[in-house]
């Protein structure tokens, strides 16, 4: 093992992050009562330019109305493009007004690392002005050719003292767009391809983050009425390393903790795994055997990865009741 470690910066039970609309407070209220780990308040995409100012209002209204810490969210605000007019004021306005409810701002179309000192750089200001005793995180979008050819350096930016970052996101839609990209739908597959076109995008995403200390969320899949597409990408993520999927629509909430949740027998096993090799050590033995397997210090690392996501999902649970 290399002396040179990046521990995770964050742990957040990321299974299914929610879009929401900054512009449609009913959507919000929606969001709120889901069962989503995590949802995002939309100032980019969803919604019309027309529509910013008021959006901005909508969000800092549902942040300051709604107690989303308390009904176990996480939340988010995805702001607008560094290359746009709505930016800055996304950020001034979010954070003076309800910096200390926010737990993330996510930053769309990042390129460079820089364009994340950008925004960290009001964001502290805004903090020290206003005196706020928590700390808002950042999480970026790779969603364009110059973001995914700086995937790395972005990723090892959230290592540097004082970064805010704490999450990759897999923008398939604007990446597709950025590379010119036959496809048929958000996410989906394009049967012209032998196999999964976004394989190698996202898999270097999740390397890069988990190289450098960060969670890794893989991006929307746009047809809400194919479940089972829904399922086959989570599922493909998941494998990756992915610990959870954007939901463009509540039905997909459901779809993304199903799979980004561990199986009762594969936590079952995983405490086996544990038990088992505390038992070979005391014998003074390296290995084990589990169900007809060898067993060693790697299965240990794995078998607690699945034990710490069932622990964080049991916590989230007492929360979640009632939610629809």
């Amino acid at each position: 093992m290399s002396h040179t470690l990046h521990p995770l910066r964050r742990a957040r039970l990321q299974r299914s992050e929610l879009a929401v609309p900054g512009s449609n407070p009913d959507f919000i209220r929606k969001a709120f009562t889901s069962a989503a780990d995590y949802v995002f308040l939309d100032l980019e995409d969803a919604v019309a330019p027309p529509e910013k100012e008021q959006a901005r209002r909508n969000v800092v209204a549902a942040l300051h109305d709604l107690d989303w810490r308390g009904h176990g969210k996480t939340v988010s605000v995805r702001i607008n493009g560094l290359d746009t007019a709505y930016m800055y004021r996304d950020v001034v306005d979010v954070m003076e007004q309800a910096g200390d409810r926010v737990d993330t701002l996510l930053v769309p179309k990042v390129g460079v690392p820089a364009d994340l000192y950008v925004v960290e750089t009001l964001i502290s200001q805004i903090e020290q002005a206003k005196g706020y005793a928590t700390r808002v995180g950042t999480e970026a979008l790779i969603e364009t050719a110059l973001g995914m050819a700086n995937v790395e350096a972005i990723a090892a930016s959230g290592a540097a003292s004082g970064s805010r970052l704490e999450a990759l996101h897999f923008g398939v839609a604007d990446y597709a767009a950025s590379n010119r990209a036959r496809t048929v739908s958000i996410g989906g597959l394009n049967p012209d391809y032998p196999g999964d076109q976004w394989h190698h995008a996202l898999s270097r995403m999740i390397v890069a983050c988990r190289a450098y200390g960060l969670r890794a969320v893989d991006g929307p899949y746009g047809d809400f009425g194919d479940p089972d597409g829904f399922r086959a990408g989570a599922r493909r993520a998941a494998a990756l390393g992915a610990e959870g999927k954007w939901a463009i629509h509540p039905s997909q909430v459901g779809l993304a903790n199903e799979v980004f949740s561990p199986p009762a027998a594969e936590v079952e096993r995983a405490r086996r795994i544990v038990e088992a090799l505390r038992e070979a050590e005391a014998a003074g033995r390296g290995a084990a055997a589990v169900d007809g397997k060898m067993v060693d210090a790697a299965s240990e690392r794995m078998a607690r990865t699945v034990i710490e996501l069932a622990e964080a999902i049991e916590v989230s649970r007492p929360a979640m009741v009632g939610a629809h």
